[in-house]
C-alpha cells in the first residue's frame, strides 16, 4: 500500500508560525468541509467506516496520532506527528493501482484519416499508424522479440499499406511479447474517416478497411486486455463493427459517466474562481451551459477553457462563438439542404426557446444517412446542436437549443444554409424584382410568402415590434439585391422622415419606395394601409425627386409570422 503524505509550506520566525491551506494548491481538491476531534482519550480508537468516493487530508494539528489503513486487501499504520504535514486519503485509489502503467497502451485518433481520394485516406491511416508504432520504439531492440518480430516492426515503422487492417493486432502481439501484459487500445474520433469518405465518394472502400482494422484489433485479438473507443456518432454495428461481440456503448443517454462528458457548475465556479474571474459566472453560465446528459447538466470544457484564456487577459472581452470552429457542419449542411417545410418550420421554434419532440435513431449507417430528413434531428443532437429536455410518456425525446453560443449558431449559419438554399433559383429571383416594375403585388406577395416559407425566421414573442419589422426589412433588402444594377437605399432620409427602402432604376428612371409593417394583431390589410399612409403623410419620393427620377411605384408591405400582403398606391 502506498502511503501519501503532503508537506504543508510553513511561514514563520521568532514569533511562531503559519500554515495556509487552499484548494487546489496546498490541498489537492475542493474543500466541502473542515472537522476536527479533541479531548480524546488514549489508546481509544475511532472511525471504523470507510468511504469510496471522499478525498480527505488528515493533519495533526496538535500531538500526535496513529492512522490505521485498510484498503480490502492490505493495511498500514501511519504516525501523524507534524502539524505541517498531512496524510492523503485518495479516492479511486484502487483502480489507479490496479491499472495506472500497469499495461502496454495503443493509442490512435483518427481524426487526420482524409483525402479526396481512398489511397490520400488510407496512405494518412499508414502514417497515423506509423507514428504509433515509432512511440514504441524500443521494440526494434527488445531482447523478448524474434529476429522476424523485430524485422516486421521495422517494415511497419515505415507506415507502408500494404497490411494496415493486422497492424494494431500485430503491435499488440508485439508489446504483449515484450511487456509480458496485454495491451489497452484507445481509438479516437473514429467516426471521422467514415465521414470525410462519405463526403468524398470512397465511403464503401474505407468502410471496408475500417471493419478489417478493427476486427482484427478488438476481435480476434488475443492479446487485448480491453479497449475503447470515442466518435461523435454512434456508426450502426453492421457497418464497421459486423461481429463484434461484448462491447458496450455508452452515449450521452447513459447516465453512467455522464459528467465526463463536460464541465459541472462547481467546476467551472472553481475554474473562474482560481483566475480572479468568479463575478464572469452568469454570462458564462448563459453562453456554454445547458447541456443535459444522462442526469447531468453540463458545459462545453472547450468554450469555457477558450473563454476563460481570454478574460484573463481582457477582462472586458465578450463571450463569443468557439464551438463551432472545432465541430464537423458538413453532415448537417448536407441533411438541411433536403428540409421541408415542416422542417424549417421547427428549426424556427427551437430558435424562439420552444422544444421539440423527436423519434432519434442511436445507430446510423453515412450512406444512409442523408436519405431521411427526419434524421437531422438525430445528427443535430450527437454532434451538440441541439440537447435533451426529457421525455414523453411515448418515448420521444424533447429536444432544444443548449445555450446562447448555440442559439447564435443557427440564427447565424444555419439559417444562412437555408438562406443559401433558396437563393440558389436567380430565376425566381429575377421575377420577384422584376414584379416591383410591373407593379404585380399578387406575383410579389406570392413570391416573397413563399420565400418567407422557406427560410428560417425569427418569431421571438419577446421583442419590441421595430426589431420584428427590422427582420423583414433585412429579408426584403436581401432579395432586391439580386439586382446589381438597381440602387438600394435602406432607412434613407427622404422628405420628413426615414422610409424603410427606396430603389432607383437607371435603366428607365424609375424610383420605388417601399414601407413595411409589421401586422402584429395578424391584420395585413390595416397594417397595408398604415404603410402607404406614412409615405405620403412624409414625403418619402421627395428623395427619389431630388435623384433625378421621374416615375414612382409606391408600395405598402405588411409581414405576420410568415404570410404578406403587398398593395400599391393609387
Amino acid at each position: 500500500m502506498e502511503v501519501i503524505k503532503y508537506r504543508f509550506q510553513q511561514h514563520g520566525d521568532e514569533r511562531g508560525q503559519l500554515v495556509a491551506l487552499e484548494e487546489m494548491r496546498d490541498i489537492p481538491f475542493e474543500i466541502k468541509r473542515v472537522y476536527y476531534m479533541y479531548d480524546t482519550v488514549d489508546g481509544v480508537r475511532r472511525g471504523y467506516h470507510a468511504h469510496r468516493c471522499l478525498e480527505q487530508i488528515l493533519i495533526p494539528i496538535h500531538g500526535t496520532c496513529k492512522i490505521h489503513l485498510d484498503n480490502g486487501s492490505e493495511t498500514a499504520e501511519v504516525l501523524l506527528d507534524k502539524p505541517y504535514e498531512g496524510l492523503y486519503i485518495a479516492k479511486n485509489k484502487e483502480l489507479c493501482d490496479a491499472y495506472m502503467g500497469k499495461y502496454p497502451v495503443i493509442f490512435l485518433t483518427l481524426k487526420g484519416v482524409e483525402g479526396l481520394t481512398f489511397a490520400d485516406a488510407k496512405r494518412m491511416l499508414g502514417t497515423i499508424l506509423a507514428n504509433e508504432m515509432d512511440r514504441h520504439y524500443y521494440l526494434k531492440t527488445s531482447d523478448a522479440l524474434t529476429d522476424e518480430d523485430k524485422a516486421y516492426f521495422a517494415k511497419m515503422l515505415t507506415g507502408t499499406d500494404e497490411n494496415i487492417e493486422d497492424s494494431i493486432r500485430k503491435l499488440s502481439q508485439l508489446l504483449y511479447k515484450h511487456h509480458g501484459k496485454k495491451v489497452v487500445i484507445i481509438i479516437d474520433e473514429y467516426d471521422v474517416p467514415l465521414d470525410k469518405a462519405y463526403q468524398n465518394g470512397y465511403y464503401c472502400e474505407m468502410v471496408s478497411l475500417i471493419r478489417g482494422l478493427f476486427g482484427q484489433a478488438l476481435k480476434t485479438n488475443d492479446y487485448l486486455q480491453f479497449a475503447f473507443l470515442t466518435g461523435c456518432l454512434r456508426v450502426s454495428k453492421e457497418s464497421i463493427f459486423t461481429g463484434l461481440n461484448n462491447f458496450k456503448v455508452l452515449s450521452i443517454m447513459d447516465s453512467r459517466f455522464d459528467e465526463q462528458f463536460g464541465f459541472t457548475d462547481d467546476e467551472v465556479k472553481k475554474l473562474l474562481a482560481s483566475y480572479g474571474l468568479a463575478s464572469h459566472f452568469p454570462e458564462t453560465k448563459e453562453w456554454y451551459d445547458g447541456y443535459h446528459f444522462g442526469n447531468a447538466d453540463v458545459y462545453c470544457p472547450w468554450d469555457v477553457i477558450n473563454y476563460v484564456d481570454e478574460l484573463n487577459y481582457d477582462q472586458t472581452v465578450e463571450p463569443q462563438d468557439y464551438w463551432s470552429n472545432s465541430s464537423g457542419n458538413a453532415i448537417v449542411r448536407r441533411l438541411i439542404d433536403k428540409a421541408d417545410v415542416q422542417t424549417k418550420d421547427e428549426i424556427e421554434r427551437l430558435i424562439v426557446g420552444e422544444c421539440i419532440e423527436k423519434e432519434l435513431s442511436q445507430e446510423l449507417t453515412y450512406d444512409e444517412l442523408d436519405k431521411n430528413i427526419g434524421n437531422l434531428w438525430s445528427v443535430l443532437f450527437t454532434t451538440g446542436y441541439l440537447t435533451k429536455q426529457g421525455r414523453t410518456a411515448d418515448g420521444k425525446i424533447r429536444l432544444a437549443i443548449p445555450n446562447k453560443e448555440i442559439k447564435n449558431l443557427f440564427i447565424k449559419k444555419i439559417r444562412e444554409w437555408f438562406r443559401d438554399t433558396s437563393a440558389n433559383d436567380g430565376k425566381r429571383l429575377e421575377e420577384f424584382c422584376n414584379a416591383f416594375l410591373e407593379k404585380n403585388t399578387e406575383k410579389i406577395e406570392q413570391l416573397f410568402g413563399e420565400y418567407l416559407w422557406n427560410t428560417i425566421s425569427i418569431r421571438d414573442t419577446a421583442v419590441a415590434k421595430e426589431k420584428k419589422e427590422n427582420f423583414y426589412h433585412g429579408i426584403l433588402l436581401g432579395l432586391l439585391g439580386y439586382k446589381a444594377n438597381w440602387l438600394i437605399k435602406s432607412n434613407a432620409e427622404s422628405g420628413t422622415g426615414y422610409s424603410d427602402i427606396l430603389v432607383e432604376v437607371p435603366n428607365n428612371r424609375t424610383g420605388i419606395v417601399i414601407e413595411l409593417k409589421y401586422a402584429g394583431n395578424g391584420d395585413l390589410d390595416a397594417a397595408c394601409a398604415e404603410a402607404l399612409k406614412q409615405m405620403e403623410e412624409k414625403s418619402y419620393v421627395d428623395k427619389l425627386k431630388q435623384d433625378g427620377m421621374r416615375n414612382f411605384i409606391k408600395y405598402g408591405i405588411a409581414c405576420f409570422k410568415k404570410d404578406c400582403r403587398v398593395v400599391i398606391a393609387g
